[in-house]
Protein backbone atom coordinates (compact mmCIF):
# COMPACT_ATOMS: atom_id res chain seq x y z
CA UNK A 1 0.00 0.00 0.00
CA UNK A 2 1.24 3.38 -0.96
CA UNK A 3 0.12 6.54 0.44
CA UNK A 4 -0.50 9.96 -0.88
CA UNK A 5 0.59 12.96 0.57
CA UNK A 6 1.80 16.40 -0.24
CA UNK A 7 5.13 15.91 0.70
CA UNK A 8 6.96 14.04 -2.14
CA UNK A 9 10.20 12.86 0.25
CA UNK A 10 8.26 11.15 2.76
CA UNK A 11 6.13 9.41 -0.24
CA UNK A 12 9.44 8.35 -1.80
CA UNK A 13 11.07 6.80 1.23
CA UNK A 14 7.57 5.34 2.89
CA UNK A 15 8.90 1.55 2.19
CA UNK A 16 11.50 2.42 4.06
CA UNK A 17 10.06 4.26 6.79
CA UNK A 18 8.27 0.59 7.07
CA UNK A 19 11.50 -1.08 6.90
CA UNK A 20 12.87 0.41 10.01
CA UNK A 21 9.96 0.49 12.18
CA UNK A 22 9.63 -3.11 11.22
CA UNK A 23 13.42 -3.67 12.95
CA UNK A 24 12.51 -1.77 15.85
CA UNK A 25 9.01 -3.88 16.49
CA UNK A 26 11.26 -6.79 16.40
CA UNK A 27 12.96 -5.79 19.43
CA UNK A 28 11.11 -7.01 22.63
CA UNK A 29 11.27 -4.27 24.77
CA UNK A 30 9.27 -5.29 27.16
CA UNK A 31 10.23 -3.01 30.69
CA UNK A 32 8.03 -5.33 33.48
CA UNK A 33 10.06 -8.69 32.56
CA UNK A 34 13.63 -8.61 33.50
CA UNK A 35 13.96 -10.99 31.41
CA UNK A 36 14.02 -8.84 28.59
CA UNK A 37 15.87 -6.57 30.09
CA UNK A 38 18.56 -6.49 26.91
CA UNK A 39 15.99 -6.07 24.47
CA UNK A 40 15.28 -3.04 25.92
CA UNK A 41 18.63 -1.74 26.19
CA UNK A 42 19.02 -2.90 22.55
CA UNK A 43 15.78 -1.04 21.72
CA UNK A 44 17.57 2.37 23.28
CA UNK A 45 20.42 1.72 21.21
CA UNK A 46 18.45 1.34 18.08
CA UNK A 47 16.70 4.73 18.71
CA UNK A 48 20.11 6.80 19.43
CA UNK A 49 21.15 4.96 15.92
CA UNK A 50 18.20 6.52 14.18
CA UNK A 51 18.22 9.89 15.91
CA UNK A 52 21.96 10.30 14.49
CA UNK A 53 21.10 9.03 11.14
CA UNK A 54 18.27 11.48 10.88
CA UNK A 55 20.40 14.38 11.83
CA UNK A 56 20.74 15.16 15.33
CA UNK A 57 23.58 17.15 16.71
CA UNK A 58 23.70 14.93 19.85
CA UNK A 59 22.62 11.75 20.88
CA UNK A 60 23.14 10.19 24.00
CA UNK A 61 21.69 7.19 26.37
CA UNK A 62 21.56 8.45 29.70
CA UNK A 63 21.29 5.57 32.85
CA UNK A 64 18.50 6.26 34.78
CA UNK A 65 17.71 3.40 38.08
CA UNK A 66 15.46 1.41 35.85
CA UNK A 67 15.98 1.26 31.73
CA UNK A 68 17.61 4.07 29.81
CA UNK A 69 16.35 7.33 28.61
CA UNK A 70 17.63 8.31 24.90
CA UNK A 71 18.22 12.12 24.30
CA UNK A 72 18.47 13.91 20.89
CA UNK A 73 18.72 17.54 19.76
CA UNK A 74 18.98 19.78 16.86
CA UNK A 75 19.71 23.47 17.43
CA UNK A 76 19.45 25.09 14.52
CA UNK A 77 18.86 28.82 16.18
CA UNK A 78 18.67 29.39 20.00
CA UNK A 79 15.91 32.18 19.03
CA UNK A 80 13.41 29.86 17.25
CA UNK A 81 11.12 27.89 19.34
CA UNK A 82 11.75 24.63 20.63
CA UNK A 83 9.93 21.77 20.52
CA UNK A 84 10.67 18.71 23.13
CA UNK A 85 9.18 15.50 21.64
CA UNK A 86 8.27 13.05 24.32
CA UNK A 87 7.80 8.92 23.44
CA UNK A 88 8.60 5.86 24.90
CA UNK A 89 10.30 2.29 23.42
CA UNK A 90 9.03 -0.02 25.85
CA UNK A 91 5.88 -2.13 25.28
CA UNK A 92 3.13 -3.98 27.19
CA UNK A 93 3.49 -7.89 27.64
CA UNK A 94 2.69 -9.59 25.38
CA UNK A 95 0.80 -12.29 27.01
CA UNK A 96 -1.01 -14.54 26.23
CA UNK A 97 0.69 -15.45 23.11
CA UNK A 98 -1.40 -18.50 21.62
CA UNK A 99 -4.01 -15.50 21.03
CA UNK A 100 -2.17 -13.14 18.59
CA UNK A 101 -2.45 -14.68 15.34
CA UNK A 102 1.03 -13.80 14.32
CA UNK A 103 4.01 -13.48 16.72
CA UNK A 104 3.99 -10.25 18.28
CA UNK A 105 7.16 -9.54 17.67
CA UNK A 106 7.44 -10.43 14.04
CA UNK A 107 5.61 -7.74 12.49
CA UNK A 108 3.42 -8.72 10.24
CA UNK A 109 0.91 -6.83 7.64
CA UNK A 110 -2.38 -7.90 7.42
CA UNK A 111 -5.40 -5.48 5.77
CA UNK A 112 -3.31 -2.60 5.16
CA UNK A 113 -2.24 -3.07 9.22
CA UNK A 114 1.17 -3.43 11.17
CA UNK A 115 0.57 -5.95 13.67
CA UNK A 116 3.12 -5.99 16.16
CA UNK A 117 3.68 -5.75 19.52
CA UNK A 118 4.21 -2.12 20.42
CA UNK A 119 2.77 -0.92 16.98
CA UNK A 120 0.68 1.19 17.95
CA UNK A 121 2.01 1.82 21.19
CA UNK A 122 4.39 3.54 21.13
CA UNK A 123 6.99 2.35 18.89
CA UNK A 124 5.04 3.56 15.61
CA UNK A 125 3.81 6.65 16.51
CA UNK A 126 6.96 7.73 18.72
CA UNK A 127 9.09 6.65 15.30
CA UNK A 128 6.67 8.75 13.37
CA UNK A 129 8.42 11.64 14.90
CA UNK A 130 11.78 10.72 13.97
CA UNK A 131 11.06 9.98 10.66
CA UNK A 132 9.54 13.63 10.11
CA UNK A 133 12.56 14.80 11.72
CA UNK A 134 14.46 13.09 8.84
CA UNK A 135 12.25 14.71 6.55
CA UNK A 136 12.78 18.33 7.22
CA UNK A 137 16.13 17.57 7.54
CA UNK A 138 16.83 16.17 4.12
CA UNK A 139 13.99 18.70 2.50
CA UNK A 140 15.79 21.52 4.55
CA UNK A 141 12.70 22.61 5.90
CA UNK A 142 13.37 22.66 10.05
CA UNK A 143 11.96 25.49 11.40
CA UNK A 144 12.35 24.84 14.74
CA UNK A 145 14.65 23.45 17.10
CA UNK A 146 13.69 19.86 18.20
CA UNK A 147 15.01 17.81 21.08
CA UNK A 148 14.00 14.48 22.12
CA UNK A 149 13.55 12.43 24.93
CA UNK A 150 12.52 8.60 24.39
CA UNK A 151 11.72 6.16 27.59
CA UNK A 152 11.69 3.10 28.11
CA UNK A 153 9.57 2.66 31.38
CA UNK A 154 6.32 4.25 30.38
CA UNK A 155 4.41 0.93 30.37
CA UNK A 156 5.82 0.47 34.30
CA UNK A 157 4.60 3.95 35.43
CA UNK A 158 8.02 6.13 34.37
CA UNK A 159 9.62 5.67 38.30
CA UNK A 160 12.75 7.17 36.94
CA UNK A 161 11.15 10.07 34.26
CA UNK A 162 10.63 12.35 37.14
CA UNK A 163 14.17 12.57 38.99
CA UNK A 164 15.80 12.96 34.52
CA UNK A 165 13.42 15.81 34.58
CA UNK A 166 13.86 17.16 37.75
CA UNK A 167 17.54 16.85 37.45
CA UNK A 168 17.39 18.29 33.26
CA UNK A 169 15.42 21.48 33.31
CA UNK A 170 17.96 23.04 31.41
CA UNK A 171 18.99 20.32 28.87
CA UNK A 172 14.88 19.71 28.45
CA UNK A 173 13.70 24.02 28.13
CA UNK A 174 11.73 24.09 25.29
CA UNK A 175 8.63 26.32 24.58
CA UNK A 176 6.08 23.02 24.42
CA UNK A 177 6.16 19.32 24.41
CA UNK A 178 4.71 16.87 21.38
CA UNK A 179 3.68 13.37 22.37
CA UNK A 180 2.00 11.38 20.17
CA UNK A 181 0.85 8.81 22.67
CA UNK A 182 -2.84 8.98 21.75
CA UNK A 183 -5.70 8.41 18.93
CA UNK A 184 -8.02 9.81 16.34
CA UNK A 185 -11.73 9.22 16.22
CA UNK A 186 -11.33 7.84 12.79
CA UNK A 187 -9.67 8.53 9.82
CA UNK A 188 -12.36 10.36 8.29
CA UNK A 189 -12.65 12.33 11.58
CA UNK A 190 -9.38 13.61 12.60
CA UNK A 191 -9.03 14.96 16.42
CA UNK A 192 -6.26 16.02 18.92
CA UNK A 193 -6.81 15.08 22.59
CA UNK A 194 -7.49 17.82 24.68
CA UNK A 195 -8.07 15.62 27.76
CA UNK A 196 -6.63 12.97 29.47
CA UNK A 197 -7.70 10.60 32.82
CA UNK A 198 -5.28 10.06 35.64
CA UNK A 199 -4.62 6.97 37.66
CA UNK A 200 -4.25 5.13 40.34
CA UNK A 201 -3.02 1.57 40.88
CA UNK A 202 -3.04 -0.92 43.66
CA UNK A 203 -2.39 -4.35 44.39
CA UNK A 204 -4.45 -6.30 47.36
CA UNK A 205 -3.65 -9.53 49.03
CA UNK A 206 -6.31 -11.06 51.10
CA UNK A 207 -5.37 -14.00 53.53
CA UNK A 208 -7.18 -16.76 55.65
CA UNK A 209 -5.65 -19.81 57.03
CA UNK A 210 -1.96 -20.14 57.54
CA UNK A 211 -2.62 -22.19 54.46
CA UNK A 212 -4.30 -24.38 51.97
CA UNK A 213 -6.64 -25.81 53.26
CA UNK A 214 -9.09 -29.23 52.25
CA UNK A 215 -12.29 -28.00 50.72
CA UNK A 216 -14.25 -30.57 52.31
CA UNK A 217 -12.48 -30.67 55.56
CA UNK A 218 -13.05 -27.30 56.36
CA UNK A 219 -15.09 -25.76 53.81
CA UNK A 220 -18.13 -24.36 55.69
CA UNK A 221 -16.49 -23.19 58.54
CA UNK A 222 -13.56 -21.55 57.64
CA UNK A 223 -13.37 -18.11 55.64
CA UNK A 224 -12.65 -18.56 51.84
CA UNK A 225 -10.42 -15.47 51.00
CA UNK A 226 -11.15 -15.69 47.14
CA UNK A 227 -14.77 -15.49 47.95
CA UNK A 228 -13.92 -12.58 50.51
CA UNK A 229 -12.07 -10.94 47.76
CA UNK A 230 -15.02 -11.07 45.17
CA UNK A 231 -17.17 -9.60 48.35
CA UNK A 232 -15.29 -6.96 49.03
CA UNK A 233 -14.57 -5.89 45.32
CA UNK A 234 -18.47 -5.56 44.88
CA UNK A 235 -19.12 -3.16 47.05
CA UNK A 236 -16.57 -0.67 45.81
CA UNK A 237 -19.74 0.08 43.15
CA UNK A 238 -23.55 -0.09 43.45
CA UNK A 239 -25.72 -0.91 41.51
CA UNK A 240 -25.65 2.19 39.07
CA UNK A 241 -21.78 1.74 38.15
CA UNK A 242 -21.62 4.26 40.96
CA UNK A 243 -18.21 4.34 42.92
CA UNK A 244 -18.70 3.92 46.96
CA UNK A 245 -15.67 5.10 48.43
CA UNK A 246 -16.28 8.01 50.58
CA UNK A 247 -14.96 11.16 49.22
CA UNK A 248 -13.72 9.66 45.63
CA UNK A 249 -16.51 12.26 44.04
CA UNK A 250 -15.58 15.26 45.85
CA UNK A 251 -13.08 17.04 43.85
CA UNK A 252 -14.56 15.62 40.41
CA UNK A 253 -15.72 18.42 38.03
CA UNK A 254 -18.72 18.25 36.58
CA UNK A 255 -19.38 19.53 33.10
CA UNK A 256 -21.76 22.29 31.92
CA UNK A 257 -24.73 20.84 29.98
CA UNK A 258 -23.20 23.05 27.08
CA UNK A 259 -20.00 20.71 27.54
CA UNK A 260 -21.84 17.77 27.09
CA UNK A 261 -23.61 18.81 24.26
CA UNK A 262 -20.57 19.80 22.54
CA UNK A 263 -18.92 15.69 23.49
CA UNK A 264 -22.78 14.37 22.40
CA UNK A 265 -21.86 16.08 18.99
CA UNK A 266 -18.71 13.58 18.19
CA UNK A 267 -19.02 10.94 15.53
CA UNK A 268 -20.15 7.97 17.40
CA UNK A 269 -22.01 4.48 16.82
CA UNK A 270 -22.99 2.69 19.69
CA UNK A 271 -24.28 -0.06 17.59
CA UNK A 272 -21.34 -0.20 15.94
CA UNK A 273 -19.35 0.24 19.17
CA UNK A 274 -20.86 -2.57 20.85
CA UNK A 275 -20.61 -4.97 17.45
CA UNK A 276 -16.91 -4.48 17.60
CA UNK A 277 -16.43 -5.80 21.00
CA UNK A 278 -19.39 -8.42 20.30
CA UNK A 279 -21.21 -7.15 23.29
CA UNK A 280 -25.09 -7.37 23.45
CA UNK A 281 -25.12 -4.04 25.82
CA UNK A 282 -22.80 -1.53 27.41
CA UNK A 283 -22.53 -0.75 31.19
CA UNK A 284 -21.14 2.16 33.18
CA UNK A 285 -22.51 5.21 35.56
CA UNK A 286 -26.08 5.78 35.58
CA UNK A 287 -26.84 9.16 34.01
CA UNK A 288 -24.11 9.34 31.09
CA UNK A 289 -23.01 8.40 27.89
CA UNK A 290 -20.59 5.96 26.50
CA UNK A 291 -18.66 8.75 25.28
CA UNK A 292 -18.68 10.89 28.96
CA UNK A 293 -18.09 7.40 30.50
CA UNK A 294 -14.93 6.80 29.09
CA UNK A 295 -14.07 10.62 28.75
CA UNK A 296 -15.21 13.08 31.91
CA UNK A 297 -15.92 9.95 34.67
CA UNK A 298 -13.89 8.51 36.84
CA UNK A 299 -13.66 4.90 36.87
CA UNK A 300 -12.73 1.32 39.01
CA UNK A 301 -11.93 -1.50 37.39
CA UNK A 302 -10.09 -5.52 38.69
CA UNK A 303 -7.53 -5.40 35.87
CA UNK A 304 -6.28 -9.36 37.07
CA UNK A 305 -7.99 -11.32 39.86
CA UNK A 306 -6.44 -14.63 41.16
CA UNK A 307 -5.88 -17.36 44.10
CA UNK A 308 -6.07 -21.08 44.31
CA UNK A 309 -5.63 -23.74 42.16
CA UNK A 310 -6.43 -22.73 38.31
CA UNK A 311 -4.09 -25.60 36.65
CA UNK A 312 -5.35 -28.20 34.68
CA UNK A 313 -8.09 -30.67 36.21
CA UNK A 314 -10.02 -30.09 39.58
CA UNK A 315 -8.49 -29.44 43.04
CA UNK A 316 -10.28 -29.14 46.21
CA UNK A 317 -8.55 -26.59 47.62
CA UNK A 318 -10.04 -23.98 49.96
CA UNK A 319 -7.16 -21.14 49.29
CA UNK A 320 -4.69 -19.26 51.36
CA UNK A 321 -4.73 -16.17 49.74
CA UNK A 322 -6.27 -14.13 46.74
CA UNK A 323 -5.24 -11.60 44.92
CA UNK A 324 -6.07 -8.39 42.38
CA UNK A 325 -4.79 -5.71 40.79
CA UNK A 326 -6.90 -2.37 40.59
CA UNK A 327 -6.87 0.67 38.41
CA UNK A 328 -9.46 3.91 38.63
CA UNK A 329 -9.01 5.97 35.78
CA UNK A 330 -9.35 9.80 37.74
CA UNK A 331 -10.32 13.14 36.07
CA UNK A 332 -9.40 16.54 36.69
CA UNK A 333 -8.92 17.80 40.33
CA UNK A 334 -9.16 14.41 41.47
CA UNK A 335 -5.25 13.60 42.74
CA UNK A 336 -3.51 9.98 42.71
CA UNK A 337 -2.12 10.14 46.49
CA UNK A 338 -5.55 11.03 47.66
CA UNK A 339 -7.72 8.54 45.62
CA UNK A 340 -4.82 5.74 46.58
CA UNK A 341 -5.75 6.43 50.39
CA UNK A 342 -9.77 6.84 49.75
CA UNK A 343 -9.84 3.01 48.49
CA UNK A 344 -6.69 1.71 50.73
CA UNK A 345 -9.09 3.38 54.02
CA UNK A 346 -12.60 1.65 52.39
CA UNK A 347 -10.99 -1.27 51.72
CA UNK A 348 -9.80 -2.16 54.91
CA UNK A 349 -12.91 -1.02 56.35
CA UNK A 350 -15.36 -3.52 54.59
CA UNK A 351 -12.70 -6.73 55.22
CA UNK A 352 -14.34 -9.30 57.64
CA UNK A 353 -12.35 -9.98 60.75
CA UNK A 354 -12.03 -13.59 59.42
CA UNK A 355 -8.94 -12.33 56.95
CA UNK A 356 -6.16 -9.94 57.15
CA UNK A 357 -5.92 -8.04 53.82
CA UNK A 358 -2.87 -5.53 52.56
CA UNK A 359 -2.93 -3.10 50.18
CA UNK A 360 0.19 -2.27 47.86
CA UNK A 361 0.57 0.69 46.08
CA UNK A 362 2.02 0.38 42.28
CA UNK A 363 2.08 4.14 40.21
CA UNK A 364 -0.14 6.87 39.82
CA UNK A 365 -0.25 9.47 37.36
CA UNK A 366 -2.61 13.15 37.36
CA UNK A 367 -5.50 13.83 34.87
CA UNK A 368 -4.30 16.26 32.45
CA UNK A 369 -5.93 18.90 29.87
CA UNK A 370 -4.68 21.11 26.77
CA UNK A 371 -5.93 24.05 25.93
CA UNK A 372 -7.27 24.90 22.32
CA UNK A 373 -6.38 28.29 22.50
CA UNK A 374 -2.46 27.56 22.91
CA UNK A 375 0.07 27.95 19.91
CA UNK A 376 0.80 24.71 19.80
CA UNK A 377 -2.87 23.27 19.28
CA UNK A 378 -3.65 26.12 16.66
CA UNK A 379 -0.87 24.86 15.00
CA UNK A 380 -1.61 21.22 15.13
CA UNK A 381 -4.98 22.17 13.88
CA UNK A 382 -4.08 23.57 11.38
CA UNK A 383 -1.56 20.23 10.15
CA UNK A 384 -4.24 18.54 10.22
CA UNK A 385 -6.27 20.02 8.64
CA UNK A 386 -3.58 20.42 5.45
CA UNK A 387 -2.74 16.97 5.43
CA UNK A 388 -6.65 15.31 6.32
CA UNK A 389 -8.07 18.18 4.44
CA UNK A 390 -10.46 18.45 7.19
CA UNK A 391 -10.28 20.38 10.77
CA UNK A 392 -10.12 18.38 14.12
CA UNK A 393 -12.39 17.45 16.49
CA UNK A 394 -10.88 18.03 20.06
CA UNK A 395 -11.77 15.12 22.30
CA UNK A 396 -11.09 13.95 25.56
CA UNK A 397 -9.52 9.99 26.23
CA UNK A 398 -10.12 7.50 28.76
CA UNK A 399 -6.81 6.55 28.76
CA UNK A 400 -3.55 8.12 31.45
CA UNK A 401 -0.58 9.90 30.43
CA UNK A 402 0.67 10.74 33.96
CA UNK A 403 4.03 12.56 32.51
CA UNK A 404 1.75 15.31 31.16
CA UNK A 405 1.45 16.50 34.35
CA UNK A 406 4.71 16.15 35.80
CA UNK A 407 6.20 18.22 32.73
CA UNK A 408 3.79 21.17 33.29
CA UNK A 409 4.74 20.69 36.98
CA UNK A 410 8.58 20.57 36.95
CA UNK A 411 9.24 21.99 33.44
CA UNK A 412 6.33 24.43 33.48
CA UNK A 413 5.42 23.23 29.76
CA UNK A 414 2.27 22.28 28.21
CA UNK A 415 1.69 19.19 25.93
CA UNK A 416 0.06 18.55 22.50
CA UNK A 417 -1.35 15.56 22.64
CA UNK A 418 -1.15 14.73 18.96
CA UNK A 419 -1.64 11.03 18.16
CA UNK A 420 -3.19 8.34 15.48
CA UNK A 421 -3.67 5.53 16.57
CA UNK A 422 -7.39 4.19 16.47
CA UNK A 423 -9.85 2.18 19.27
CA UNK A 424 -9.88 -0.83 16.78
CA UNK A 425 -5.39 -1.10 17.46
CA UNK A 426 -6.01 -3.42 20.26
CA UNK A 427 -3.23 -1.69 22.73
CA UNK A 428 -2.00 -4.07 25.50
CA UNK A 429 -4.09 -6.47 23.94
CA UNK A 430 -3.03 -9.48 21.85
CA UNK A 431 -2.83 -8.51 17.94
CA UNK A 432 -1.99 -4.88 18.40
CA UNK A 433 -2.03 -3.15 15.02
CA UNK A 434 -1.42 0.12 13.75
CA UNK A 435 -2.44 1.17 10.29
CA UNK A 436 -0.36 1.87 7.64
CA UNK A 437 -1.94 4.57 6.59
CA UNK A 438 -2.00 6.61 10.06
CA UNK A 439 1.83 6.06 10.45
CA UNK A 440 2.54 7.70 7.13
CA UNK A 441 -0.26 10.16 7.59
CA UNK A 442 0.93 11.43 11.02
CA UNK A 443 4.53 11.41 9.72
CA UNK A 444 3.08 13.73 7.17
CA UNK A 445 0.96 15.65 9.80
CA UNK A 446 3.86 15.76 12.45
CA UNK A 447 6.08 17.51 9.55
CA UNK A 448 3.54 20.41 8.48
CA UNK A 449 3.15 21.42 12.38
CA UNK A 450 6.62 22.49 12.45
CA UNK A 451 5.99 24.49 9.73
CA UNK A 452 2.78 26.21 11.30
CA UNK A 453 4.34 26.26 15.05
CA UNK A 454 6.84 28.71 13.73
CA UNK A 455 4.83 30.68 11.76
CA UNK A 456 2.56 31.15 14.76
CA UNK A 457 5.05 31.27 17.16
CA UNK A 458 6.49 34.31 14.96
CA UNK A 459 3.22 35.87 14.83
CA UNK A 460 2.65 36.00 18.44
Amino acid sequence: MSVKTKIPYIEQNQQRFLDELFELLRIPSVSADKKFRDDVKKAAEFIKAKLVEAGVDKAEICRTAGHPIVYGEKIIDPALPTVLVYGHYDVQPADPYELWETPPFEPTIRNEKIYARGSADDKGQMYMHIKAFETMMQTNSLTCNVKFMIEGEEEVGSNNLGIFTEANKEKLKADMIMISDTGIISNEHPSITVGLRGLTYVEVEVTGPNRDLHSGMYGGAVENPINVLCEMIHKMKDENGHITIPGFYDKVVELSNADREAMAKQPFSLEKYKKDLDIADVFGEKGFSTIERTGIRPTFDVNGIWGGYIGEGAKTVLPSKAYAKISMRLVPNQNSDEITKMFTDYFLSVAPKTVKVKVTPHHGGEPAMVSTKSTAYQAAALAVEEAWGKAPIPTREGGSIPIVALFQKVLGLDSLLMGFGLDEDAIHSPNESYGIFNYIKGIETITLFYKHFATLSKAK
